[in-house]
């Protein structure tokens, strides 16, 4: 079995002048011409930490309880985990009070483009009046905020674990990258409000047969939840030789957000919703959460080949999915509580995956 690292695909550093375009456009607005000579200073610093790499300039020694200690550890990779450190001591304390992850993965929203609010959102207010109807702890994660909010990223996964598994850092450390001005990762926080979860519903319409983009940018970088490696020092950071040889030498694939109850409900209003929510079912399946019975699985049609135009008068008038999308929640809600206080126990929980991946 070969280790070996394939090269040749990335292309070298930017040119100095295509650089100067890159970094100008994001002041093209007039108002900043005044400003023109300190903008052309600021030009100069990002050139040099673009051409240093210096992707994490602000770093400590990894400490005890790290492969290296003397690594010099990103401040941003420690602040995320130790906050998810924190969500997850809670999430486990049998005395905390259980906590469903509410998350609206349309792109649309009032706040920019489409000047209204989505269907989505109306959805995932049911099940959030379901869950605090059952004195839970509700937590709604509007995705759409991607689209409408300043300087607000989920940025792409870049697809570590296909090099090896334990390159892919638990929580993901390929962002920050300041060099590359890859900045203001929302995913730091997502991966906080996912482990401090007992519960996770998933509300979704469907954008060409698929998850919306939002959706989709952050299931992506959600792989670093199911068999990510939590120590970044024992691959020296980023090297893929390392990370190679931990990988051949034996890899356990820990998944850091199973045993959470989950619901989805997919909405659409022409085709694709049987696919779509399928193929979330069998990825949170995959990560180790647990679905939350038959009435926790809906796809449903909203105005079936209606106007656009009338599609929230449609979802008004349609008291019988609201009650579906309701009962979604409350299938989450009561899977959370028999998992707490034991009623539900996995009875393949102590079974050994022959191939782990």
């Amino acid at each position: 079995m070969t280790d070996d690292v394939r090269k040749g695909q990335a292309p070298g550093h930017l040119p100095r002048t295509e650089f100067s375009v890159r970094f100008h456009n994001s002041f093209r607005d007039p108002a900043f011409e005044a400003e023109s000579a300190a903008l052309g200073r600021l030009e100069e610093i990002a050139w040099q930490a673009y051409s240093d790499g210096r992707k994490a300039p602000r770093t400590r020694k990894a400490g005890p309880g790290y492969a290296d200690p003397d690594y010099d550890l990103s401040l941003d990779w420690i602040e995320a985990k130790e906050r998810i450190d924190r969500a997850r001591t809670s999430w486990a304390d049998p005395a905390s009070r259980s906590r469903v992850l509410v998350i609206c993965g349309a792109a649309r929203n009032d706040g920019t483009c489409p000047g209204e609010i989505s269907k989505t959102f109306r959805l995932t207010q049911l099940i959030c009046e379901e869950v605090e109807k059952a004195d839970m702890s509700v937590d709604r994660l509007d995705l759409s905020l991607l689209t409408s909010e300043y300087g607000r990223h989920i940025h792409p996964c870049k697809g570590c674990v296909s090099t090896a598994m334990p390159l892919c850092h638990w929580p993901c450390s390929c962002y920050p990258n300041h060099s590359l001005n890859q900045t203001n990762d929302w995913m730091a926080e997502i991966y906080e409000r996912w482990t401090a979860a007992h519960g996770i519903v998933i509300v979704t319409p469907v954008y060409w047969y698929q998850a919306p983009s939002p959706l989709k940018l952050m299931i992506d970088r959600l792989v670093c939840a199911d068999g990510g490696n939590p120590d970044p020092t024992s691959t020296g950071g980023k090297k893929p030789e390392k990370a190679k040889a931990i990988e051949l030498a034996g890899w356990s694939y820990p998944k850091h957000l199973d045993r959470r109850a989950y619901g989805v409900v997919v909405h659409g209003d022409v085709a694709g919703i049987e696919g779509s929510r399928r193929s979330l079912c069998d990825w949170l399946d995959w990560m180790g959460l647990i679905d939350a019975g038959r009435d926790s699985q809906l796809d449903r049609m909203i105005g079936y080949y209606e106007p656009y135009a009338t599609s929230h008068a449609t979802l008004d008038k349609d008291t019988a999915v609201q009650d579906e999308v309701r009962n979604v929640g409350r299938a989450v809600i009561r899977t959370v509580s028999a998992l707490r206080n034991g009623q539900l126990v996995s009875q393949l929980q102590d079974l050994q995956a022959p191939r782990p991946k």
